[in-house]
């Protein structure tokens, strides 16, 4: 009861936070203006003329007294965006919007990903927000609602970030940040621009112990960014990108009862284990863009690149295997099969058939990827009104090679048992846990798409903004099983859907508009989520269908005097075939299709400057997702009296990790005739559900932050420093949750109370 009271004072605080805004005096404030935007409709816009909810993060809000290692920093201003850091490295940050994504256990699923037009999200749904360099970034665009569908498939939303253009003059950029936990980032930047050369290449190195025991990690990540004017209406921009993580300890989820007893503490199995993953990715792009004239453009996109990820997980070595000879053997991992039919352990023959057919608790995973875009845009008038007609074509295609192996070997001396009784192994004596085993997967993952898109934008008079568009999405995937002892997963299943939306904007004056727009959303299962059948049967889920959605929202932008700007947008979201976890057990993880499910809510933002340095921010959304149908979760039943080995999840339940209440606000102030800036933040989020079969929940929270900085010019040099304290009053709280975890193990722990102290250098050779 105090958590939900302490969140309905800090919203009204919020609202209030926003609400001063339009009753504080404009002062000598500086006009505040829209952001240009992108990523809803591919050409720079302003984004208060476009009829959709987009935002944009700049850089300022990206690396003023940040880490800039995580996305969550800065997508926490943004309202419908949850992104959570999860306390450790070895999960990607969970993204949702509006509730898509929400049920992702690992990576970003729902949500389409992009660093400069190229796509860090998959053919098949999944993406990696691992690496984008904040270090280097000019802004965040995040696009929400119907109009996310003209990016395919999974688009409940847009997360696109920018890399800036080099300075005109030649410039290197040093900076050092230290902080708790034996955290520290050093990084370099340099830049310029010369004769049609423009560059900019950031390189970071991150080394942190972690808020929680076995959470290390060690990270590498450089980003480069090259433009070429190759004529007076030919640009070459090319992009590469190089992520390297050793080392990155998982501390893993926690029960209940361990959060409110020790939230710094890990699992024991996680230690026992060594529970870890070790990736890197490496990937290069390039842009081609050409003006024919002043109203017809063309471009052309190309990427690569490669992804390694090894994961060792905590699956145990005692899953029982049963067959003649044998009643239960603990180590069932690790099986291979020979011409005589008989099971062997290395050389020892096994009289037994496989009981669980767990792909072991080391999963590795090498990934190819590439794709194009092509995109024709041509701008005109009718009867003097402006248009612009935008069409393109993509393709994307990756191939995993996808293998498991036990977490552990045998010890000299170890035996198998093959009386009638169980044998129990220890890892600490009989074999060696946390080290990578027999083979127990070996497949060939495939996933392509490709598409099809068109655009317009028409202005048929100087107070309505017309845009409407299309694309048709064709995906495919495709698993070939070379380990055929567990039986023959091998598959395919291909999915195509036409999403239109359309949307209108009207001017009630230079101040204010009102939009509306709706459209349709397609969203296919992942590789992932067809790898497995419910209840434990194996083989390729071919029964699991794209979920697919109708959305609608309204909403106005205004500006309110010269100091004030504010949003406010509705939406509402009803789907079918909502993709969900059917089980999750032993690591293995199954999918399958609810009924139908419904999104509403709204959204706010509020930003002000008060003049003589003051300024402040504020970001409230609302979210009612829940299951507008009852289904049978763990098998395939249509009636709750035929639900008979599944769980019946009844409808009116609220979709798990989808939080209902989000929150944030700043208000900052800087004093320009000494360089000094100070802030205060605080974030909060609502109770919110963590598991379809059951009716547990993660608290709410709230936490505030502040931070403080100088920054001096002297000549050719810029220096700045900074001060941050995270969780400023030291809040226990619960900074993300393991959605559908079957051994209960929900809960990842947010820090207590941190800080950072940063110190930057740059000079300009001028």
């Amino acid at each position: 009861m105090k958590q939900n009271l302490n969140y309905k004072k800090l919203t009204v605080q919020l609202a209030l936070v926003g609400l001063a805004g339009l009753a504080m005096p404009a002062f000598a404030a500086d006009s505040l203006t829209a952001p240009v935007a992108v990523t809803g409709t591919r050409i720079e816009q302003n984004s208060f003329d476009l009829p959709m909810s987009i935002d944009s993060v700049a850089a300022e809000q990206i690396q003023e007294g940040q880490l800039q290692i995580s996305i969550a920093e800065s997508l926490v201003r943004v309202p419908g965006v949850v992104a959570l850091a999860r306390g450790h490295y070895a999960q990607d940050v969970q993204i949702s919007t509006r509730g898509f994504g929400a049920r992702s256990a690992f990576g970003v699923r729902g949500i389409r990903l992009y660093s400069d037009g190229i796509p860090l999200t998959m053919p098949d749904g999944q993406g990696q927000a691992g690496t984008f360099d904040l270090g280097s970034a000019k802004s965040i665009e995040v696009l929400r609602g119907p109009f996310s569908a003209l990016y395919g498939n999974s688009s409940g939303g847009v997360v696109q970030i920018f890399t800036a253009d080099g300075p005109k003059d030649p410039t290197v950029n040093t900076s050092f940040t230290a902080g708790s936990y034996g955290t520290y980032r050093e990084a370099i930047k340099v830049g310029g621009t010369k004769e049609g050369f423009n560059y900019n290449i950031d390189y970071s190195h991150l080394e942190s112990d972690g808020y929680r025991d076995h959470s290390a990690v060690r990270k590498d990540l450089l980003n480069a960014k090259l433009g070429f004017q190759i004529n007076e209406g030919t640009r070459l921009t090319v992009l590469a990108t190089y992520m390297n993580q050793p080392l990155t300890q998982d501390p893993q989820g926690m029960n209940i009862g361990a959060f409110y007893s020790n939230p710094a503490q890990t699992v024991t199995k996680s230690e026992t284990f060594n529970t870890r993953v070790e990736r890197s990715q490496s990937q290069v792009g390039a842009k081609l863009e050409h003006d024919f004239d002043d109203k017809n453009a063309a471009s052309l996109m190309v990427y690569g690149g490669v992804r390694d990820n090894l994961q060792y997980q905590s699956v145990g070595a005692n899953t029982s295997i049963s067959g003649s000879g044998a009643s239960a053997i603990a180590i069932g991992r690790g099986l291979t099969i020979k011409p005589s039919s008989a099971y062997y352990y290395g050389d020892v023959v096994l009289g037994i058939t496989i009981e669980n057919g767990s792909a072991g608790g080391v999963v590795q995973i090498a990934r190819d990827f590439w794709g194009t875009d092509l995109r024709y845009t041509h701008k005109g008038s009718i009867a003097d009104t402006p248009y612009s007609i935008t069409v393109g074509t993509n393709f994307d295609t990756m191939t995993d090679a996808r293998t498991g192996y036990d977490n552990f070997t045998l010890n000299a001396g170890t035996t198998f048992s093959h009386n009638n009784t169980l044998a129990t192994y220890s890892c600490a004596t009989q074999v060696t846990c946390g080290v990578k085993g027999m083979l127990r997967r070996d497949e060939d993952n495939t996933a392509w798409n490709f598409d099809q898109y068109a655009q317009v934008d028409w202005s048929p008079t100087a107070r309505l903004n017309l845009l409407a568009g299309m694309r048709h999405n064709n995906v495919h995937l495709k698993s070939v099983d070379k380990f055929l002892i567990n039986g023959d997963g091998s598959g395919s299943a291909s999915f195509s859907k036409t999403t239109p939306v359309v949307g209108a904007l009207f001017k009630l004056n230079d101040m204010m508009n009102v939009y509306a727009n709706a459209g349709k959303g397609f969203e296919t299962p992942s590789l992932v989520e067809v790898a497995y059948l419910p209840n434990g049967s194996g083989g390729f889920n071919t029964d699991i269908k794209p979920a697919t959605s109708n959305n609608y929202e309204i909403g106005t932008k205004a500006f309110i005097g010269s100091n004030t700007r504010a949003t406010l947008a509705l939406f509402k979201t009803d789907a079918q075939n909502e993709i969900v976890v059917a089980e999750n057990v032993n690591g293995r993880a199954s999918y399958q299709n609810a009924g139908g499910t419904q999104r509403k809510g709204f959204e706010l933002t509020v930003d002000s400057d008060f003049g003589n340095g003051f300024a402040g921010y504020a970001a409230y959304a609302y979210l009612d997702a829940k299951y507008s149908d009852g289904f049978c979760s763990g098998q395939t039943a249509s009636t709750q009296s035929a639900c008979t080995t599944g769980t019946w999840v009844t409808a009116g339940k609220a979709i798990p990790g989808a939080y209902k209440q989000t929150a944030y606000g700043e208000i900052r102030w800087k004093q320009a005739s000494t360089g000094f800036s100070t802030a205060l933040e605080v974030r909060a989020a609502k109770t919110v559900s963590i598991d379809d079969k059951k009716s547990d929940i993660a608290p709410g929270y709230a936490v505030a932050s502040w931070r403080g900085g100088f920054a001096q010019n002297v000549r050719n040099w810029n220096f700045s420093e900074f001060v941050r304290v995270e969780n400023l009053f030291d809040k226990r709280y619960i900074g993300s949750v393991k959605v559908n975890d079957a051994s209960s193990q929900y809960y990842e722990p947010g820090s207590d109370r941190n800080w950072l102290i940063g110190l930057n250098a740059s000079y300009s050779f001028k």
